[in-house]
């Protein structure tokens, strides 16, 4: 597995080979450092942790300083990739590079808060007749039984809060890799607001 932290810039366009115009989102991607190892003799299991952009030192506390090797500045985030592939030393850095090959790759991140929706927004529903009278236009309708068991089913899709969880958008086609400017062309939408952190990994499906 190849895995990199990122950060989501914004979207833009370019022109594909056909001459068609592509939207594209553009991930920022600075050299992440190698601060920590997972090893199956002594945790159960293979991982690289992972760190990136820079934080101020002030900001950190003494526990948390701690766990990043000498000559390594405190960052403001942290990941664990399990079974990377490139091979890697506490210490070292991990650039753009590893995904110069990679055709599709898999962007983590959090989605967009909504706030507080009804049913129509977040969960797609119809809605009844918008003519004058009807009395149902977004309402959510009924909920549970009439007659025993009188409860209300768990899962049984509401109004509520929408967005700001963990999302996943698989199979993203790589369109450019600048690894001297640091910057990530994919084809798509990624979840997430400007300058929100992603977790970029190749894809599982492809």
């Amino acid at each position: 597995m190849i895995g990199l932290i990122g950060k989501k810039v914004g979207m833009s366009q370019v022109f594909g080979e056909d001459g068609q115009l592509m939207p594209v989102t553009v991930i920022e991607v600075e050299p992440n450092v190698v601060i920590g190892k997972r090893t199956q003799e002594k945790d159960g299991y293979s991982a690289v942790v992972l760190a990136a952009f820079d934080q101020k030192e002030s900001r950190v506390g003494k526990p948390v300083l701690g766990q990043y090797p000498e000559g390594v500045s405190p960052k403001r985030c942290v990941r664990e990739f399990r079974d990377f592939a490139p091979e890697c030393a506490v210490g070292e850095s991990v650039s753009l590079e590893v995904l110069e090959n990679v055709g599709f790759v898999d962007v983590v991140g959090t989605s967009k808060g909504k706030g507080f929706q009804g049913v129509m927004k977040r969960h797609n529903f119809g809605g009844g007749r918008a003519t004058h009278g009807s009395k149902f236009h977004r309402a959510n309708g009924s909920t549970g039984m009439a007659a025993w068991p009188s409860r209300v089913i768990k899962g049984t899709k509401m109004a509520g809060r929408m967005g700001g969880e963990r999302s996943t958008s698989q199979s993203l086609r790589v369109v450019r890799v600048d690894a001297e400017k640091g910057m990530l062309l994919v084809k798509g939408a990624v979840p997430g607001t400007r300058n929100s952190y992603v977790f970029i990994s190749n894809a599982k499906k492809k």
